[in-house]
């Protein structure tokens, strides 16, 4: 009878990416066999809902794709495909995905917020800026090439606005973030400087296996945990690098991000569990990622070529995301988990409070609409709404009254945004309801003893400012731009140096001084009286 030989494909061979990935992790055998932490029902189905999920696109371009389950409570590897097909040479099938470093896209942003949050920075519902902003020679834009000027720290990570992510990582101060990734493990980085702040939008490189830790230590209370393939491996490098605390108000945020519009799966049957997840899109469309948290998993998956040739249809929401939620709704089967249930919440130091909806401040009483949000009491950056104002405003010619007279008079609430994001507003072509002006029979006086303060945002007290000498040429840089934030209605701000006016400027526009070697006191009087003033100091280059 002749001998039946089989190619090697169609030998058993299962879950061959991690067993090369076992075989070159453990040093030797003991007593001829391995006991691994592979779930094979679960590599199973990953196996087949990729081979089926590429064969499906493959008219959009969708030729390969890689997938890792973890489960984080135990920080055991259950399923690891690492292409589309491990005998498929064309698209280099024996490469393990999980294991080849590739940018990310935005799928680490939720870290630059977390950090955010442990500096005091934010909480979920602070008011952030997308818009348009430079940062030394950086400009960063958003996928959709647009800004929406004012929106809340949650939408604005949801939604993964570019601006808002890297304005927080340029403010942090206690640990950068690259430093945090360090600290995380992510291998192969270049020198900090290398990345600058493009680094939360997926400057960097990291692996599948990588992304699934920085998840499972959100799921972890912050804890960073080692990843194991083997069974009964000790645990002994653990080591906390976020609060519990900001790690369950960035899932809590996460769980809220909406499923993919397209779905091949009952949306019924995900509704009762919770999927808290993050997309990433790499530069020129080359790497489409998807990572998530639900039940005890963490679940990375990654579609893309290889050979890093980029496809209009590698968006992480619309290309990777169908396929995290497929694999959820097979895998997690505790229909009731929830984010809560990650951590007893009574033993953190959270609370969850009112807030005004439009502001993100503590609500009072004109505020029109509120809404719950959680709070690092001692940590977040609470303070109470003074956006909405209850002021008198004379009756026969509508303008705003210097006090309070009930025959003449009547109370009414406006819109008292500085003067900042009132510009914002502006350009996003919101209208507002702003306070009217000031009756004529109202004095200087009166007037400076109502509202806020103007806010000098430029020049710097934290900065030394270094300008050149006149005899290095007529391009040397001298030139220091003085701004302020002010309430609305003000239309001037008058600047003075060391108690000398230099000049005036209308709001929007920078007054541009022309420094000198020195010390100053640079102070600021807006149209209305009110002031306020900082010192700074300027070094000239010879």
């Amino acid at each position: 009878m002749p001998l039946n030989v089989r190619p090697p494909e169609d030998l058993p061979f299962l879950a061959p990416h991690f067993v090369n990935y076992v075989k070159q992790t453990v040093s030797r055998w003991d007593h001829g066999y391995i006991n691994t932490t592979l779930n094979s029902v679960q590599q199973r189905t990953l196996e087949k809902g990729i081979s089926h999920y590429v064969s499906s696109n493959a008219s959009s371009g969708i030729n390969n794709a890689a997938a890792l389950l973890l489960n984080y409570e135990t920080m055991e590897i259950k399923a690891m495909v690492g292409s589309a097909d491990f005998f498929n040479n064309a698209l280099q099938g024996q490469v393990n995905g999980t294991l080849a470093k590739r940018s990310p896209g935005s799928a680490l942003k939720p870290f630059v917020y977390a950090l955010a949050m442990d500096e005091g920075l934010i909480h979920p519902m602070t008011l952030l800026r997308d818009s348009p902003k430079r940062f030394g020679g950086f400009s960063p834009e958003n996928y959709d090439k647009q800004f929406l000027g004012p929106i809340s720290a949650r939408d604005a990570l949801i939604q993964s606005r570019n601006v808002p992510a890297v304005d927080l990582q340029s403010q942090l101060t206690q640990t950068s973030f690259y430093d945090f990734l360090v600290d995380a493990g992510i291998s192969g980085l270049k020198d900090e400087a290398h990345y600058g702040l493009a680094l939360a939008l997926g400057g960097g490189e990291v692996t599948m296996k990588e992304l699934a830790s920085l998840y499972a230590m959100l799921a972890n209370k912050g804890v960073l945990k080692p990843i194991k393939s083997i069974k009964g491996t000790s645990d002994k490098t653990s080591k906390q690098l976020l609060s519990a605390e900001a790690s369950f108000m960035i899932l809590d945020i996460l769980k809220d991000n909406p499923p993919p519009n397209a779905l091949n799966f009952n949306k019924n049957s995900l509704q009762k569990k919770q999927v808290a997840w993050k997309t990433g899109t790499s530069w020129a469309f080359r790497d489409a990622w998807a990572v998530g948290v639900s039940g005890p998993y963490v679940l990375v998956v990654w579609v893309g070529n290889f050979d890093g040739t980029g496809n209009n249809a590698f968006i992480g929401r619309s290309a990777a995301g169908p396929l995290l939620f497929s694999f959820f709704s097979t895998i997690v089967t505790d229909k009731h988990w929830k984010v809560e249930d990650l951590t007893a919440t009574g033993m953190l130091n959270i609370k969850r409070l009112k807030v005004c909806k439009n502001t993100g401040d503590l609500a009072e009483k004109h505020c029109p609409s509120t809404v719950s949000s959680w709070f690092i009491p001692g940590v977040s950056p609470i303070k109470v709404s003074n956006i909405y104002r209850s002021i008198p405003i004379e009756k026969s010619t509508g303008l705003r009254a210097c006090w309070f007279d009930a025959e003449k008079t009547k109370m009414k609430t406006f819109e008292f945004w500085p003067s900042d994001f009132l510009q914002l507003f502006t350009q996003a072509g919101i209208s507002l309801k702003t306070p009217p002006q000031y009756s004529k029979n109202c004095s200087l006086d009166q007037k400076s003893r109502s509202g806020q303060i103007p806010v000098i945002t430029s020049p710097q007290t934290s900065i030394e400012y270094v300008i050149q000498s006149q005899e290095q040429g007529n391009n040397a840089t001298r030139e220091i731009p003085f701004s302020a934030i002010v309430d609305p209605n003000v239309e001037t701000l008058y600047w003075f140096v060391n108690a000398t006016y230099v000049g005036s400027s209308k709001i929007g526009n920078p007054f541009i001084w022309n420094a000198s070697n020195g010390q100053y006191n640079v102070r600021v009087v807006d149209d209305f009286g009110r002031g306020a003033s900082r010192k700074i100091k300027v070094l000239q280059i010879y």
